[in-house]
């Protein structure tokens, strides 16, 4: 006969155990009624009695003690066996999946890494795409977006850092063309920028607005290639302060605008949130963007 309820095996355990109604209700939380009534329903679906009642409580009948040894030993296997799944959620182990928008791996690999080789038990997985993971499908444990704050149901949304780009040129750019002092000299620089028409960032959409067409000596569709084209002495660009550490051969031409700034989020499903794996991720990745606050700070 196939165990359809649970409950009564418990129910009936625990007075075998503690021999009283009163006190089997008491471990188990429940109301002394509840007790008799689980007893009275298995022993019908069983067809046997199970205790012997009397005035000092119950004993176990011969069919009680045969339920009593088989219900104890399924009642600590279900306990290890939800220890170990405890044990899974606090243990830094398993598949870690985590996702972006293109153009963050410079930034997060190293982050990445250093957090593998600190827990050897993780396998990484890091997928940079233009597409929306499902978390709820468990797509990814971890999304990093851009953007506005996400809104999806049953995610967890944390703000991570704040993007906050400058225009600017390296030294060697500068040292051969200048550097312009006012938007009505920017005819007569070079630049890079965003590849496409489709720009959205705020200070993307600056410059299409700003800089003539024919002065964009450069395009890339990734934010790492323009900043290292910049770097390379190939025009004028934005720069982000999550790159702040390298600017230290580049001229500023314009600070960092208020309304340039944009976000980065981090996103995880409400499931998969307080896991062990998902919390020391989240916490890496919060102690390497407090550095990028830092450098904009500075």
């Amino acid at each position: 006969m196939a165990v359809e309820n649970w409950d009564e095996f418990r129910t009936a355990l625990a007075v075998a155990r503690v021999g009283t109604v009163s006190a089997a209700a008491e471990a188990l939380g429940v109301h002394h009624a509840t007790v008799i009534r689980h007893i009275d329903a298995l022993e019908a679906r069983l067809g046997v009695k199970l205790f012997h009642r009397h005035a000092r409580g119950y004993t176990t009948t011969e069919a009680g003690e045969d339920l009593r040894q088989v219900a104890s030993a399924t009642d600590e296997q279900l306990a290890q066996l939800v220890g170990r799944f405890k044990g899974r959620r606090s243990a830094v182990t398993g598949e870690l999946i985590l996702t972006t928008v293109s153009g963050f791996s410079a930034i997060l690999t190293p982050v990445l890494a250093r957090f593998q080789i600190a827990n050897p038990d993780i396998k990484i997985r890091y997928i940079s795409a233009s597409r929306l993971f499902r978390l709820e499908y468990g797509e990814a444990h971890v999304a990093i977006r851009a953007g506005p704050k996400p809104q999806e149901p049953d995610n967890v949304v944390q703000h991570l850092a704040t993007i906050s780009p400058r225009l600017c040129a390296s030294r060697d750019y500068a040292a051969k063309y200048g550097l312009p002092k006012k938007l009505s000299e920017y005819s007569s620089h070079r630049f890079v920028g965003q590849e496409g028409d489709q720009a959205r960032a705020p200070h993307e959409k600056w410059m299409r607005k700003n800089v003539p067409e024919n002065c964009i000596v450069f395009r890339a569709t990734e934010r790492l290639a323009q900043e290292t084209a910049v770097r390379a002495g190939v025009g004028i660009g934005f720069v982000t302060n999550m790159v702040a550490a390298a600017q230290l051969d580049l001229e500023v031409v314009l600070e960092i605008c208020e309304a340039w700034q944009s976000h980065l989020w981090l996103v995880t499903h409400v499931d998969l949130h307080r896991t062990a794996k998902v919390q020391a991720i989240l916490k890496a990745l919060k102690n390497e963007a407090r550095a990028w606050q830092g450098d904009q700070a500075n």
